[in-house]
């Protein structure tokens, strides 16, 4: 199992990599050749101290080495130009300097197209995700997911992957280097790095762990945070700004605590590893001291195996940091791949594009959610082509979800009977297709945060001013819009937070009347107007839309009263049904309905 996923998330890495795999494998190379620069210097130091000032013998140089000093005119031509020397170790600090812009230019750039790509690849999969998803996932923690998980497998990617081929060229070249000047001394630099491996893996598990709690809490933190920002009004509404506030801070407090948790093992991380690296410098310096002073070791050859020594420890310390790093990366990882994962909504069936404006049939519907009882109870019903269906139902009445089966927003398995439009059953039609073709308002519509043209024009681009305020007016929107200091350019705000609930609703049903659909559904939409508004809305969507299939979900008879046939609806079954005339004359809970509104002052016809 554990392999399986390993081999899971390299797969989506190397898919999130396209576009900025070139560039990763450029700051590679710039970070290896800077690298060898580094790699270089302590050994032009070596020879000069050692060959070029010093008496040592050259036949113990490397053969390459011998012929780079014959070609310079020799040991004592050397001598006397010194500066030469000098100029060599300024020009490599240059080529090191220019190698280590290119590999932060091309690293950053890298960086920064992966972040695209994986911000672009996580959007769109989540908007092809199914409606069930969202509902049982926390919008918060999906932000979080898209923004705190993407940094952290960035960082991972583009500050340590990055370094990985610089570490093995250090630490190779160092070893190498060092044995070729004192194998004993070497060894014994080489004691502590073991150590360091083997304590990195150890809290490569605990530092996992406890990041994963400190990840799924802050995916609660923001969670809370977007909640009670996007419902700032019923907040205030309800005086609960002391209670939200307590919540959030109670919820930090127990976020901090699990990072203030996390920064012990990696204090000791750091601390351990600090002690390690400075015992390996110390016994270096120690016994190289001893080696120079009973000559089996040159001055030159000791400062460069103490500068390869203090080389070799930044990418021992940067090893076991990456695999410190590792585990929060995989965690991050894990949390992106949970989306990833997700099935996208697809077609299960022929993909049919049928003609939508026959009659709408539910035949033995029953639904229940996942891990939920039953919300629809064997339902037959027909809505004929082009006419109007009233439903009025409680609260858990099932209302809303016959809607939301009848535009697959949950699918109706095959044994919980059949939906069908025009003989054609509805698994059969493709999606976008039946969406496309059904323009629904619920009641508490979404708005953007733009102008209120623009909110009206979401579906269509090239709509203009005109048909916006065609649109407007059968929705009784227009006279209102333009009582407004900027018109239809007036900003809506978040989630239409600056306009009455009217206004939204309105503002919504000329969102869904500026295309021509043959069904519509009006999910008790109408509930934040007045009886009169409703009625004038009523009769434009008659006149403009008088072919059309409408479906009006209201708790107002008078909103149902012109419907041609009207269900009552009851915990999931159908209580009664008829015109508004028969239900009325049938003493039953529609009849009791309308005597209370009529009571209230409505006026029920």
């Amino acid at each position: 199992m554990e392999k399986k996923k390993k081999h899971q998330n390299l797969r989506m890495i190397l898919d999130f990599l396209r576009g900025s795999k070139a560039l990763f494998i450029l700051s590679m190379l710039f970070s290896a050749l800077a690298a060898l620069a580094d790699m270089v210097a302590p050994q032009i130091v070596r020879i000069t101290l050692d060959y070029i000032l010093g008496s040592a013998p050259l036949d113990t140089l490397p053969s390459f080495a011998v012929r780079g000093i014959s070609l310079a005119g020799g040991v004592a031509i050397l001598r006397q130009h010194i500066a030469w020397i000098a100029l060599a170790l300024v020009s490599l600090a240059l080529v090191k300097a220019l190698c280590q812009y290119a590999y932060e230019v091309s690293r950053t750039a890298a960086a920064e197209t992966l972040v695209k790509t994986m911000r672009d690849s996580l959007f769109s999969h989540i908007e092809r995700l199914p409606y069930a998803w969202h509902m049982k996932n926390r919008t918060g923690d999906i932000i979080q997911r898209c923004t705190s998980d993407i940094d952290t497998l960035k960082n991972f990617l583009a500050e340590q992957m990055t370094n990985l081929i610089r570490i093995v060229v250090l630490l190779a070249l160092s070893v190498a280097f060092m044995l070729s000047m004192n194998t004993r001394l070497t060894l014994i630099a080489m004691l502590p790095v073991p150590v360091i491996i083997l304590y990195s893996f150890y809290f490569h598990r605990k530092i996992g762990e406890a990041f994963l709690d400190c990840d799924e809490n802050e995916g609660l933190l923001s969670a809370m945070a977007q909640e009670n920002l996007t419902g700032v009004r019923v907040v205030r509404a309800f005086g609960r700004e002391r209670d939200e506030r307590d919540g959030f801070e109670a919820q930090n407090s127990y976020y901090t605590d699990l990072w203030m948790k996390l920064a012990r093992p990696l204090a000791t991380f750091w601390s351990v590893g600090d002690v390690l690296s400075g015992t390996q410098i110390l016994l270096t310096v120690v016994f190289g001291a001893l080696y120079c002073i009973r000559g089996t070791m040159g001055p030159g050859a000791y400062i460069a195996f103490l500068s390869y020594c203090a080389m070799m420890t930044w990418p021992v310390r940067m090893l076991g940091r990456m695999i410190s790093e590792m585990s929060k990366a995989g965690v991050s990882l894990d949390r992106i791949r949970y989306i990833m994962d997700s099935p996208e909504e697809r077609d299960t069936g022929s993909g049919l594009e049928p003609d939508l404006t026959g009659d709408i049939v539910f035949d033995h519907v029953t639904f229940s959610y996942e891990g939920g009882n039953e919300v629809l109870h064997d339902l037959s019903f027909t809505i004929p082509a082009g006419t109007t269906l009233g439903i009025l139902g409680g609260t858990g009445s099932g209302k809303s979800t016959l809607m939301l089966l009848l535009d697959k927003l949950y699918e109706l398995p095959e044994e919980q009977g059949r939906i069908s439009v025009g003989g054609v059953d509805l698994r059969e039609i493709r999606t976008e297709y039946l969406r496309r073709n059904i323009g629904m308002v619920l009641q508490e519509p979404f708005l953007f945060s733009r102008t209120i043209a623009e909110n009206i024009a979401i579906q269509d681009d090239a709509l203009g001013l005109e048909g916006v305020r065609e649109a407007a007016r059968a929705a009784c929107l227009d006279e209102t819009v333009m009582g407004f200091s900027k018109g239809y350019d007036t900003m809506v705000g978040e989630r239409g937070l600056s306009l009455s609930g009217g206004q939204k609703q309105r503002t919504a049903i000329a969102r869904t009347l500026t295309r021509d659909v043959p069904i519509l559904v009006f999910d008790d939409s109408l509930s934040a107007v007045d009886t009169e508004t409703d009625a004038r809305i009523r009769s434009a969507l008659e006149s403009r839309f008088g072919k059309a299939t409408v479906i009006l979900i209201s708790h107002r008879i008078t909103t149902l009263s012109r419907a041609d046939r009207i269900l009552v609806l009851d915990r999931g079954r159908i209580l009664e049904q008829g015109s508004h005339e028969e239900l009325k004359r049938a003493g039953g809970l529609y009849q009791q309905i309308c005597q209370i509104q009529s009571g209230s002052g409505e006026v029920v016809a």
